[in-house]
């Protein structure tokens, strides 16, 4: 198998021992699943199917980022508590993902589960050098850490834009250099809060992912997942602090989904240009969604359409007509097998169904069960 690795830009092989670790980061718990989401974790599942179809155990992770900004701020305009809300949507994301055939993860751990781990991860990075406190807060430096930007390979000044656009408070006084980064800071009133030796509050959005791949997959993990807009400044910095405490490589291989449009515009909560899964499921068969997203190729961007779901439930219709079975499973493990090529599984079946051939097997490997 070969697989693009975001830190080598290029595709190359992807070889792990037979029990594989991945980790992808996983929803910040505050409103209904939309289909960017739906994206990336299906392209993880297809890559899990085809893993186990090749031998592997998988022991994937996908964590919940229930201690956050934007979870915060909903649940203070909702009036209810942050992790009630977390809760509710938790449970709705977990609906969406059964009910797209997803396969079930090693673990969902939460951030606010995991506050022991970070405050003993934050106070590895500060004895070996690499962090400093200021003002209550816990820094990153990442001037002690020379390979900094090596996952994104972007431009310092790229980084600082990203980096302002995101989160990073580049203009924060109490940084040394304006990429440092927060492990750990003081806390709103209405917010969190949990004691450390560095004072009250709550940890960083990066060192949550860190602390929990340490504890549930170890030093380091074979294969790390998300949207390609977490490559910076979230994955670099994760990288960069998980290496710092443990003085070992964190990650083999990133991988990076593209990102979905809508009216010109990356779907996002922000901008509220979405599609609600939750919403799709009462109008179509929960397979056509799978296929209309498994349509586009992982890591390139698309635009939605309202074009998208009659071409798919078409498509769910033609293979489910198929009886008997056929060598396309084998065309379809060398499509997946070459950066999981899905566009061409999926024009393979289609091409097989067309001339009157069974696609069961092959549509099951993408988790399509007709």
């Amino acid at each position: 198998m070969r697989l693009y690795d975001t830190a080598r830009q290029a595709v190359v092989p992807f070889e792990p021992n037979e029990l594989v670790l991945m980790y992808t980061c996983g929803i910040t718990p505050y409103d209904a699943t939309h289909l960017g989401h739906a994206a990336t974790f299906i392209s993880y599942d297809v890559l899990q199917r085809r893993l186990i179809d090749k031998g592997h155990t998988v022991k994937c992770v996908r964590n919940v980022t229930d201690v956050d900004d934007p979870l915060f701020a909903k649940a203070r305009q909702l009036g209810v508590h942050y992790l009630d809300l977390a809760a509710g949507e938790e449970a709705r994301f977990e609906r969406d993902m059964a009910a797209l055939n997803a396969l079930p993860v090693h673990s969902s751990p939460r951030a606010s589960s995991a506050i022991p781990d970070i405050r003993g991860f934050i106070g590895m990075v500060l004895e070996r050098g690499f962090a400093y406190e200021a003002g209550g807060s816990v820094y990153f430096d990442v001037s002690k850490f020379p390979s900094f930007g090596t996952v994104s390979h972007y431009t310092e000044q790229q980084m600082l834009e990203y980096a302002r656009e995101r989160g990073g408070q580049v203009d924060d006084p109490r940084k040394r250099h304006p990429l440092d980064f927060v492990l750990w800071h003081p806390s709103l009133a209405d917010e969190p809060s949990w004691d450390t030796m560095w004072g009250p509050g709550r940890p960083g959005w990066h060192i949550e992912c860190s602390a929990l791949a340490l504890r549930e997959l170890g030093t380091t993990i074979d294969l790390h997942g998300g949207g390609s807009d977490l490559i910076f400044p979230h994955h670099e910095c994760e990288r960069a602090q998980s290496e710092a405490a443990t003085g070992e490589p964190f990650v083999k291989h990133w991988m990076h989904t593209g990102m979905i449009f809508m009216d010109g515009h990356k779907m996002s909560k922000s901008l509220g240009n979405l599609v609600f899964v939750d919403k799709l499921r009462t109008e179509w068969d929960p397979r056509a969604i799978r296929l209309g997203i498994i349509e586009h190729h992982y890591r390139h961007d698309w635009q939605w359409d309202d074009t998208l779901m009659p071409r798919n439930a078409a498509r769910l219709h033609a293979w489910a007509a198929t009886s008997g079975e056929s060598g396309v499973v084998d065309e379809v493990r060398a499509a997946l097998d070459d950066d999981l090529d899905t566009p061409g599984a999926l024009a393979a079946i289609d091409a097989a169904a067309a001339a009157g051939h069974g696609v069961h097997e092959a549509a099951a490997l993408l988790g399509v069960t007709l």
